[in-house]
């Protein structure tokens, strides 16, 4: 179903994820999710071991995820850094993803690069700020923040050496007619160059997703609830097939139970194939649904443009 947001804000670029139905040889699964937020090295390696331990009477430690396409609003360039937010309002979030190798007993995948982007409270993307969200929405403009128009809510981590990465972000908004969603490239092979993550090969993009009752929580909270307009459920989303951790949904756990404002803390175990290539950038099947006004048709490659059209008050 699709549920209406009396108040529900989206931060800037309302990026629209195409998502494609086939699945990756060897591409990226999800091999359960770590319950608990360790910090320790010990606990991290502990975690990946029973992981494997689990799941060694097959041939396999896990089922591959079916892939999607990167979608619209992919850029290159993003920054080598944990805190993603550059002053972006909204609930924070911490993001602990462990890459581990699908094909060798789900061990550490040391080194593997993490790339996530996703739209602010308003639904606005860096790089396309002037796209309409959809519903009714601020222009983001009027956020207030200090963000880079070009950089804000991207970024990479390299995973240690038990395959943990860990962003600092906020929980983000929505735009029509996709449900709240992060977006995730797993790269391999490459090096850490002029701040950014250069060469090697994505081996897998897909899309993170968030149990509806917290997000539907969220979206009444300042500053999301000044987005107002029809949320879609993960029900009714056109990526999401309802596969659980094993599509992309995040285990989250609240900072603090009785106060959701605080923030979240969302985990995933990752399982890729190192040797396996997954762009995300070609068609694939599926479709994807049509734009919202001012949202390209195709996925963006360099530099955003410059004659966007203006972000609309209204749908």
């Amino acid at each position: 179903m699709t549920g209406n947001h009396k108040d529900s804000t989206i931060t800037r670029r309302r990026a629209l994820a195409v998502t494609g139905g086939t699945v990756a040889a060897g591409g990226l699964a999800v091999a359960g999710y770590q319950s608990a937020f360790a910090d320790t090295a010990a606990d991290a390696a502990a975690s990946a071991s029973a992981s494997a331990t689990s799941t060694s009477t097959s041939s396999s430690c896990m089922t591959l995820m079916t892939s999607v396409t990167e979608g619209p609003y992919y850029l290159d360039g993003a920054l080598v850094r944990k805190d993603i937010t550059e002053g972006k309002s909204g609930v924070p979030l911490t993001l602990r993803l462990t890459v581990v190798d699908a094909t060798d007993g789900c061990t550490p995948v040391s080194g593997a690069a993490v790339e996530i982007w996703h739209c602010d409270a308003w639904g606005y993307y860096s790089g396309y700020t002037t796209a309409n969200p959809g519903g009714s929405a601020p222009a983001e403009s009027e956020d207030g923040s200090t963000a880079d128009d070009d950089t804000y809510l991207r970024g990479y981590q390299i995973a240690n050496a038990n395959g943990v990465v860990k962003f600092e972000t906020i929980f983000p908004g929505w735009y029509t007619p996709r449900t709240c969603h992060i977006h995730l490239k797993v790269h391999t092979g490459g090096q850490k160059e002029d701040g950014t993550y250069e060469g090697g090969k994505v081996n897998y993009t897909g899309q993170l997703f968030f149990p509806d009752d917290i997000a539907e929580e969220i979206f009444t909270l300042e500053p999301y609830s000044k987005h107002s307009g029809s949320y879609t459920t993960l029900d009714n989303d056109m990526v999401y097939d309802g596969g659980g951790t094993s599509s992309g949904l995040l285990t989250l756990k609240a900072v603090h139970k009785a106060d959701p404002s605080k923030g979240y803390k969302g985990s995933l175990t990752l399982g890729v194939d190192p040797d396996a290539e997954n762009t995300g950038a070609g068609g694939g099947g599926g479709g994807g649904g049509t734009p919202p006004s001012g949202a390209p048709s195709d996925a963006p490659t360099g530099t955003p443009p410059s004659d966007a059209p203006s972000a609309s008050a209204s749908s």
